[in-house]
């Protein structure tokens, strides 16, 4: 297989979906270019090449071949610089403005009409004097003047697109003698472009702001001496000096210290956390008033804050169905309107012998109308500020088709441990058997379970460390999914798991027997060891609900969730105890990872809609095989992590009921959206086909719809309170 590179270009001048045809087109022609995504809102394009056939400076040049320019997205400040490619729209639409105020002044005390220009068509143009015929061709000029070149590289390319449209009506309103509408739509067309920019730019800051929330600096400890160094070459296991209420640099564990670290960036809390030693911290909270000392676990590039930045940077390229159908509704769109412009241009001159002129200016107007901006952007930038403002809100959606399927939720199935439960479940009593010592067994045990991420292993490492248990080193680990853990320890075969894999042993007894049934009665997690030939003991554990489980449970009901499901691999008894507390419709006990992956495929067979929430290794196999996987983030492992579509980074279930409220939310801004664009349109042809409408109500509706469906979209920056 030939290999693949990617590499991400800031494009100077993509800012619609008709640049994104533009560079799709030219560089779906060059030769090595395999792939190519864009996120419009970034001005970025990522490009997948064979590098033995092309390379970036090629790719760039073919870029510039489209009249635009680009550069390596490593290498871009992040704006374009200098004063003019900064302000320069500012600047023209300023001007156009003020010549065109100033030519109807001057028309308006020549006529003493000030009105007449804007409110009727057909004025004749030896009405108009010389010097205020110029000062609407300086309006018209500077209005399109950033439009201008598009519009013949457009034409070039054989394309109609807004600028083009813009151009040929402006031209058209000229011959006519509509100096006055000319330059009303010169002007309208680049304030609109200059609020689109403005509208996109403050989308950009909301997103961009996350990866510069660290210092860029950190204090290291090396024996008694400490040393500012550079983030970026802080090495995996080094010690960090905290001091109180500097924000944190780096993932790690607490070696030293205690205090409270407010997470809100990361998780969303807005209350600080009391952190102590043995707690995990990380890049981007802040201390509070305790200094610490912290081993680092991640580098730099890799910490949770940079992974979560790299997530909803790559959330943008998974496109919501909804914006698929917009970009698909708008390929067939705008040329069927330009059919049309074209027959209300014609028609009625050729059948009724009505003027030429004024149904030549009529087809005009339905040009203007006809390109899709408002359509096409306005479903970006609603999902682009759902995700930032979830993001902050510490629910992490890894793309528009996750944020929209979150919003058509029929049933949400949850592992029980760690997820209904507080995942730190207490060993409540060991019982030995067969005369074995405690510590010997205990010992045994957390050999077996000290490299598990699993809930109940960490319960019983942490039971052994507690009572001073020196743990017992196990050769020949092996990981039983979804039952326990195996190895050899002093020369024999020794396993730990749960009751499914003591069943699977087939050694059970009376005594075992009455051990095993008085825990399961009293709803407790039964764990058992031994080896091939006997039970050496069993051990009970109980994990309570979360305290904000009930609650959230019963808000999703009333969100009209259909159905609550809880699957576990623990007993049915123990299930039955956490399900007694709260609101779930099914509960399914004693599965295997992949038990939970095929009662997912089966729900999916009624359902349209399946998510399932998980934060294991033993969950991703059902999560992955869900509509929508959900992970608990700060307590889930990377696996889950990574194979979750939705991560919730505070590990708090009441940001469930959020999650469907906020993407419901932006589902009905998107189709408010869609539906205000296309009725403006739809008024706008209706107006042109009697003759009653104008260049300038065209123009004003066109990018006026633009403009707010853009700002309809950016409130979704600021997530609903209910």
């Amino acid at each position: 297989m030939p290999a693949r590179e990617t590499a991400s270009f800031r494009i100077y001048g993509l800012d619609c979906a008709e640049e994104v045809s533009l560079l799709r087109k030219e560089l779906s022609r060059h030769i090595g270019v395999t792939e190519i995504s864009f996120d419009v809102l970034n001005s970025r394009m990522a490009v997948e090449f064979n590098p033995a056939r092309t390379n970036t400076e090629s790719i760039l040049e073919a870029v510039a071949r489209t009249g635009m320019r680009g550069e390596n997205w490593q290498q871009q400040s992040g704006s374009p610089d200098g004063f003019w490619q900064r302000r320069g729209r500012a600047v023209a639409a300023a001007f156009s403005g003020l010549t065109f105020l100033a030519a109807a002044l001057r028309q308006g005390l020549v006529s003493g009409d000030f009105l007449g220009l804007l409110l009727s068509h057909g004025s004749s143009e030896g009405a108009l004097s010389t010097g205020t015929k110029a000062l609407f061709l300086l309006a018209i000029v500077s209005g399109i003047w950033y439009s201008l070149p598009k519009a013949f590289r457009a034409l070039r390319d054989r394309r109609a697109d807004m600028n083009v449209l813009v151009a040929i009506s402006i031209t058209g309103a000229i011959v006519l003698g509509e100096w006055a509408e000319a330059a009303t739509v010169a002007f309208l067309f680049s304030l609109a472009n200059l609020m689109e920019t403005w509208s996109l730019s403050r989308a950009r800051r909301a997103i961009g702001s996350l990866p510069r929330m660290t210092p860029s600096e950190v204090s290291v400890r090396h024996g008694h001496h400490e040393h500012r160094v550079p983030v970026d070459c802080v090495p995996v296991g080094a010690i960090v000096t905290i001091k109180p209420g500097e924000r944190i640099a780096c993932d790690g564990d607490i070696v030293e210290g205690r205090s409270a670290i407010n997470q809100a960036l990361l998780t969303g809390e807005s209350v600080p956390v009391l952190k102590q030693v043995g707690d995990k911290v990380y890049a981007g909270t802040i201390n509070g008033e305790g200094a610490l000392e912290v081993r680092t676990t991640r580098p730099a590039s890799d910490t949770m804050l940079a992974r979560v930045f790299r997530m909803v940077e790559d959330s943008q390229r998974r496109r919501a169905p909804m914006e698929q159908w917009v970009e698909t509704f708008a390929q067939y769109y705008t040329p069927a309107v330009i059919g049309i412009a074209f027959l209300v241009a014609v028609v009625p001159p050729v059948l009724w012998q009505a003027s030429w002129v004024d149904w030549f200016y009529q087809g005009m107007v339905v040009l203007l109308i006809s390109c899709p901006c408002s359509l096409v952007i306005s479903t970006p930038i609603s999902i682009l500020a759902a995700l930032t403002a979830a993001a902050r809100r510490g629910v992490l959606i890894k793309g528009g088709a996750f944020l929209e399927a979150a919003a058509r939720m029929e049933v949400i199935a949850f592992d029980k441990t760690g997820v209904l439960t507080v995942g730190e479940p207490e060993v409540t009593a060991l019982t030995p058997l067969n005369g074995y010592a405690m510590n010997s067994i205990l010992a045994r045990m957390a050999g077996l379970e000290q490299r598990s991420e699993h809930p109940v292993a960490r319960a019983i490492v942490r039971h052994a460390q507690t009572l001073g248990i020196e743990i017992q080193p196990v050769a020949g680990l092996e990981a039983l999914p979804g039952r326990g853990a195996q190895g050899e320890l002093d020369g024999r075969h020794f396993w730990v798991g749960s009751g499914r894999l003591l069943g699977e042993k087939r050694l059970s007894s009376p005594e075992v027997e009455r051990h095993l049934d008085g825990y399961l009665d009293a709803g407790q997690t039964v764990v058992a060891c031994g080896t091939d030939d006997e039970v050496y003991a069993l051990a009970a554990l109980f994990d309570r609900p979360r305290p904000e489980a009930h609650e959230s449970l019963e808000r999703l009901k009333r969100l009209g969730i259909r159905k609550l499901v809880m699957l576990t691999g623990d007993n049915e008894r123990a299930a039955a105890e956490v399900a007694s507390q709260l609101v779930l419709d099914e509960v399914h006990a004693n599965l295997l990872p992949e038990d939970k992956a095929a009662w997912i495929a089966s729900a999916l067979e009624r359902y349209k809609v399946v998510a399932m929430a998980g934060d294991g290794i033993n969950d991703t196999q059902a999560m992955s095989g869900a509509s929508i996987g959900i992970a608990l983030g700060a307590k889930g492992t990377d696996l889950a992590l990574e194979t979750a579509d939705i991560v919730l980074m505070s590990d708090d279930l009441s940001q469930l009921p959020f999650l469907v409220r906020h993407s419901r939310r932006t589902l009905r801004v998107i189709q408010q959206n869609v539906a205000f664009s296309l009725a403006t349109k739809a008024i706008f042809l209706a107006l042109a086909m009697f003759g009653a409408a104008t260049l300038w109500m065209a123009i004003a509706a066109d990018m006026g719809a633009t403009l707010l469906v853009t700002l309809n979209g950016l409130r979704m920056l600021r997530p609903s309170q209910e």
